[in-house]
């Protein structure tokens, strides 16, 4: 057990370590500096989703650390996805996060020594739809353990859409929103902007045809199993539900994003590819998996 010069403990760091999209490459060099500085990694995960990711994870690991390292793996706890009012919603996250929280505390408590830094990887950004620092932030006020934390930020999967399907996420004097599914379902934006949508576990975007809009969409993106569609979203609608559907039978689950914008206009280019129909690399090769 560490001690400070005082005497007393020395205490606990939480590294939140973004680990961009999925490909090893994403990592940043800050980010393998901080998975060298851990004692002990936290994995959270459940069912194949688990299995898959936890995969990943380890790959990462092991391309980047040189030496043994700790992994401590939980349950993530059953989180109610079936609430559609507003409010009843934000309560069931809520509910769920803190949950997770009583989990990581007892991760951090039981696992992580007095003087020892404990890292949580997060796909993608830390500071994008990601509960982990929310979590940490809860355990802290609970006054139960001290320590320290620091965010180490990721390329996430919304900036490796955009590479991938060689697109700027901006277009000149417009906005940009980024949006839960569930969000877009209950309106849309008419100021003339681009939206891109995460979370969306409802196929949103079959219910925004006749819109005039272009889709860049991308499933998995950054691992082996990516698949990407890009095309006026009336035309490959129908095909990226096939292709989801097909995905998520295959994986048991799916991650995946979005770019919708306004088809284009007299002078203008869409950027990227038109694919209706059929998946698109953005690196003018196949893509992996099946779907490739």
């Amino acid at each position: 057990m560490a001690d400070a010069a005082d005497g007393s403990e020395a205490p606990r760091h939480i590294l939140v370590i973004g680990m961009g999209a999925g490909d090893p490459d994403h990592l940043t060099l800050a980010a393998v500096k901080a998975m060298r500085r851990a004692d002990v990694f936290f994995v959270l995960g459940k069912g194949k989703e688990k299995e898959s990711l936890t995969r990943l994870r380890r790959d990462i690991l092991d391309e980047h650390l040189t030496g043994p390292y700790r992994v401590v793996e939980a349950d993530d706890p059953w989180r109610d996805r079936t609430q559609d009012d507003a409010a009843r919603y934000t309560s069931a996250v809520h509910d769920w996060r803190h949950r997770r929280a009583d989990i990581c505390e007892r991760l951090i408590i039981e696992e992580l020594a007095p003087g020892q830094c404990g890292a949580f990887l997060v796909w993608g950004d830390p500071a994008l739809y990601d509960s982990t620092l929310a979590i940490l932030d809860d355990i802290r006020g609970r006054g139960t353990v001290e320590f320290g934390h620091e965010v180490i930020p990721g390329i996430s999967s919304v900036s490796a859409l955009a590479a991938r399907h060689r697109v700027t996420l901006n277009q000149v004097g417009r906005p940009i929103h980024i949006t839960p599914g569930r969000r877009l379902a209950q309106g849309f934006p008419e100021d003339d902007g681009d939206i891109v949508v995460m979370l969306d576990g409802h196929e949103t975007f079959a219910h925004l045809t006749g819109r005039g809009l272009w889709i860049h969409w991308g499933a998995y993106i950054g691992t082996p199993d990516e698949i990407l569609v890009s095309g006026p979203l009336d035309e490959v609608a129908d095909e990226i539900s096939r292709v989801r559907a097909e995905a998520r039978e295959r994986h048991g689950w799916i991650m995946d994003t979005y770019l919708l914008r306004q088809g284009p206009r007299d002078g203008e280019a869409a950027g990227g590819e038109r694919a209706a129909g059929r998946p698109v690399d953005g690196a003018d090769g196949p893509v992996g998996g099946p779907l490739g």
